[in-house]
């Protein structure tokens, strides 16, 4: 089982690196191999995040391509290597075990219900955070890079996103620019680098910037299709297409851009799936539905049955599941290292269950539309865990 690098080789020390890089100071220790002055001598430093980027998948299928080409080597998500857990590294250049999101499904104490924390809305339906009259800055409690910087900040990011209570949260005084397309995404990022005089007024002086870019599209094609199919290879076609003629065009400008990912997806088939419908006995345990991701379920376990729930899981589900005392997870380090979130324990559950190989494991509430997937992540496998991180100096 592998484990997340916080040390020196992770997507949270990149996020240290080009927090100092912009005049902040950094909670972590940077990325090893990248120089700090380097990136801070850039007038335009930019992070692209291309969500489901795996590093040996992109060096499978365009080991030559443009992203191939400037590959640095891999560097580590975070645990658990999904969106809900690391772009709120991006966001705030802390680990899980600091900002305290776990995972697509998340047990929030304080709100008394699991939230589905990216879509602010409870799981089993209703409104979201913001119509409930929660102030999610209170919520989360987490200072967003944007604050943490010296310079402009400027978050370039989906439209049906951009805005959303989450966001709101995690951008701090950051900028917020949208887009549709993933060539409207560039053509963004090309204006804010290089703006023109509009209505008769110069261009502003030119100053240091932080962007930050968000792009979903490899990720859902993924989900849907699998990272085998031949929608996922198109798609990292149009995608080195799409930045090649951004580069072009933003020659000149004295930027550095990094191109990273928060995790990797791994194909999944029918049979790897272990449905909690068929261990009713285990289902009996569990205080709450599993939270947190099929690739890594946490448990709540009514504690008269804690034993019961340990020796199931050994007789029935050993061959497919490793199960392991959330606790242990933490002093272990997998979460990350340092002060803890106040509500972390309550995040992770009494266990987590880690599908081995392949397999996920997935338990629905009883009005739950099931929504199935051939490309899954969360796990620790080196396709989940390991991303690439591509420089290119323009």
């Amino acid at each position: 089982m592998l484990k997340p690098d916080y040390q020196g080789g992770g997507i949270l020390n990149l996020m240290s690196s080009l927090i100092q890089a912009r005049g902040g100071r950094g909670d972590h220790p940077p990325l090893d191999g990248l120089p700090i002055d380097d990136l801070a001598r850039a007038t335009n430093l930019i992070l692209l995040v291309i969500d489901g980027l795996g590093a040996d998948w992109l060096a499978r299928q365009a080991p030559d391509g443009l992203l191939g080409r400037a590959n640095r080597g891999a560097i580590s998500s975070v645990f658990p290597p999904t969106t809900a857990a690391a772009i709120p590294t991006f966001l705030t250049g802390v680990a899980p075990l600091q900002h305290g999101l776990t995972g697509w499904f998340t047990y929030m104490g304080e709100l008394g219900c699991v939230m589905t924390v990216l879509p602010g809305t409870p799981r089993y339906g209703g409104v979201s955070y913001r119509a409930a009259g929660i102030d999610t800055g209170r919520l989360f409690g987490n200072t967003s890079v944007f604050d943490r910087i010296a310079t402009r900040g400027i978050a370039v990011s989906p439209a049906f996103i951009a805005y959303s209570d989450f966001n709101r949260a995690h951008i701090g005084r950051g900028e917020i620019l949208t887009f549709e397309t993933l060539t409207g995404m560039f053509k963004r990022t090309l204006q804010a680098i290089r703006p023109s005089a509009r209505w008769g007024r110069p261009p502003r002086p030119v100053e240091s910037k932080y962007l930050y870019l968000y792009w979903p599209g490899l990720d859902s094609i993924g989900h849907a299709f699998g990272m085998e199919s031949q929608a996922a290879i198109q798609h990292l076609a149009e995608i080195e297409k799409a930045l090649e003629a951004f580069l072009k065009a933003a020659a000149g400008t004295d930027t550095q851009l990094l191109v990273c990912a928060d995790h990797g997806q791994i194909d999944i088939q029918p049979a790897d799936i272990i449905d909690m419908e068929d261990h009713p006995e285990l289902t009996e345990c569990l205080i709450l539905p599993l939270c947190g991701e099929p690739r890594a379920a946490y448990a709540y376990v009514r504690p008269e049955r804690a034993s019961r729930f340990e020796s199931y899981c050994r007789r029935a589900l050993d061959a497919e599941v490793e199960l392991i005392a959330s606790r242990r997870l933490i002093e272990e380090g997998y979460f990350g290292l340092g002060e803890a979130h106040p509500r972390i324990l309550e995040r992770v559950g009494d266990y987590c269950l880690l599908p081995r190989d392949r397999r996920i494991i997935r338990q629905f509430l009883p009005f739950e539309q099931p929504h199935p997937q051939i490309g899954v992540h969360g796990g620790l496998s080196a396709s989940e865990l390991m991303v690439p991180l591509c420089l290119f100096q323009v």
